[in-house]
């Protein structure tokens, strides 16, 4: 019996520069008529000219490498947090691929997600038969307890009818009549996932609440609302445990913590876990919702809960040891329950982590890019480091956001020295880094060329993260949360200065 060779894959990293890819790239370069290494190097010189980032910030028309993704992502990312929910995007195939590859990526768990492809014909006649087609047979395949549709940009621009759509598909017994289809158009050219998310959770909630009495005395349990949250996984656990410890009944809508973090048991879970259609129904007389993510319910989702459910809502990111601090304080306010010592002794042990690492902190300027209310709590967390923000740059900032934000920082010691770019990209951030530079960037992956470029260590935070494994698994919420910040941040940290040390600082003990 002949021995089959062993086949050894080489790491793109030295097959790149084999001599035989080498001349491949000389040749394909040559067959472009690409510029010359001298006026790309003299190009890239000028890139980082004072007189080059003035043209940069004077451009309105061009998006150059956003800090956000589009409506839908968020949408369909909303829709898994709830039981037995098949999202379906209607619009192309293309971008379903694209959302699902992107949650792939981060999470590295198969996310489903189904579409009914529509094509140059829906664009023309209307996509009603493509839904009315993908819904039956979404529905006869997968067995779905529900289905949430969001649209794409195809879609909006045609002006399809989502509700007029699902009736029709009703009527014509593509689907039963009881069937639950909570919708949300999402139209990709305006907003951020984050208003995907927004318009989604608005979406499902008035779809189960809006026919529930609304009673005169409440029910005592508490709703959470996550948000658009890159460690979910993490987090969402994280936030039960504080709560059961506190003995609080509560509700977590939009729980998508068990389906982005299924088991390996020989089993595919469509859908895991889970907010149920009850819990859902009894969200509406709850004492009070708390969002813990703000800009992820800023707008429709904000006033469903105040106006429909008539309903206290509290938007607080408990990430930092002040903000879980005022979180905790307000749900023991509200649910008349108190704060027990295991909490108080984890309190005691983040301010002994935030005292031993304070050093490798404080004093260090840093620039930070991602969603509001992600970069707005990571902020607090270094300044109350002793860090000091220098450049916040939020791609789906508004004017009103940015210039209260402004005012904020201010108006704080350490936020004193920062400037807030809202609506900006990270070809901006890549000129402002170039001008001012900083000790240390936060943000997602997408920084991963800028922190190469200007050997600015990245502390990757927000979402999404694809080239980490498994840091969506840790909490980043409460007193334990606030402990991994500062491990991973001050180990990055000593990893650079490690990188850049001489023989004669090349220690043992930092």
């Amino acid at each position: 019996m002949s021995k089959i060779p062993t086949l050894r894959v080489q790491d793109h990293n030295l097959l790149f520069k084999t001599d035989s890819f080498r001349e491949l790239l000389q040749r394909k370069k040559e067959f472009e008529n690409a510029p010359s290494n001298d006026e790309i190097e003299n190009q890239c010189a000028y890139s980082k000219t004072n007189d080059y980032k003035d043209k940069n910030f004077a451009r309105k028309h061009l998006v150059v490498n956003p800090a956000k993704a589009c409506q839908p992502l968020g949408a369909i990312y909303a829709a898994v947090g709830f039981e037995g929910c098949l999202p379906y995007v209607h619009g192309s195939q293309g971008c379903a691929a694209y959302f699902r590859s992107h949650f792939n990526r981060h999470f590295k768990e198969p996310f489903a997600a189904v579409s009914d492809s529509m094509t140059e014909d829906a664009a023309v006649f209307g996509g009603l038969k493509n839904l009315e087609t993908g819904l039956k047979n979404a529905y006869d395949v997968y067995k779905p307890k529900m289905m949430a549709i969001c649209t794409t940009c195809m879609a909006e621009v045609i002006g399809d009818d989502l509700n007029a759509f699902i009736e029709s598909a009703r009527k014509g017994g593509k689907i039963p009549k009881n069937f639950p289809v909570p919708f949300a158009h999402t139209p990709s050219f305006v907003g951020s996932h984050v208003t995907g998310y927004d318009n989604m959770m608005r979406g499902i909630l008035y779809g189960f609440t809006h026919d529930v009495e609304k009673c005169e005395k409440t029910n005592g349990s508490i709703n959470i609302i996550p948000g658009f949250d890159g460690f979910c996984t993490g987090n969402i656990p994280e936030i039960k445990r504080m709560l059961d410890l506190m003995g609080v009944d509560y509700c977590i809508l939009g729980d998508n913590s068990d389906i982005l973090n299924t088991p390996l048991d020989g089993t595919y879970y469509l859908s895991k876990g889970g907010t149920s259609v009850k819990e859902i129904e009894k969200a509406k007389n709850a004492e009070a919702t708390f969002g813990l993510l703000p800009d992820s319910i800023q707008k429709v989702t904000r006033q469903l809960i105040r106006n429909d459910w008539e309903q206290p809502l509290y938007e607080q990111v408990p990430l930092g040891l002040s903000a879980t601090d005022n979180w905790l304080i307000n749900v023991s306010k509200i649910t008349d329950k108190t704060i027990p010592v295991e909490l108080e002794e984890e309190r005691g042990q983040a301010l002994d982590a935030m005292a031993d690492s304070n050093y490798y902190l404080h004093g260090k300027r840093f620039a930070i890019f991602g969603d509001v209310s992600y970069v707005e709590a990571l902020v607090d967390f270094y300044m109350e480091m002793g860090a000091e923000p220098v450049h916040v740059v939020v791609t789906p900032g508004k004017k009103k956001w940015g210039k209260n934000y402004q005012k904020k920082l201010d108006e704080s010691e350490f936020g004193k020295g920062a400037t807030v770019h809202y609506g900006k990209d990270l070809w901006h951030l890549r000129s402002l880094l170039y001008d001012d530079n900083v000790d240390f960037l936060v943000g997602s992956t997408y920084g991963k060329q800028l922190s190469s470029e200007l050997n600015i260590p990245l502390i990757r935070l927000c979402f999404p993260i694809f080239d980490r494994h498994h840091l969506n698994r840790y909490p980043i919420f409460g007193y334990k949360g606030l402990i991994n910040l500062i491990t991973w941040s001050v180990n990055i940290l000593l990893d650079d200065l490690d990188n850049k040390a001489e023989d004669f600082n090349n220690d043992f003990v930092r």
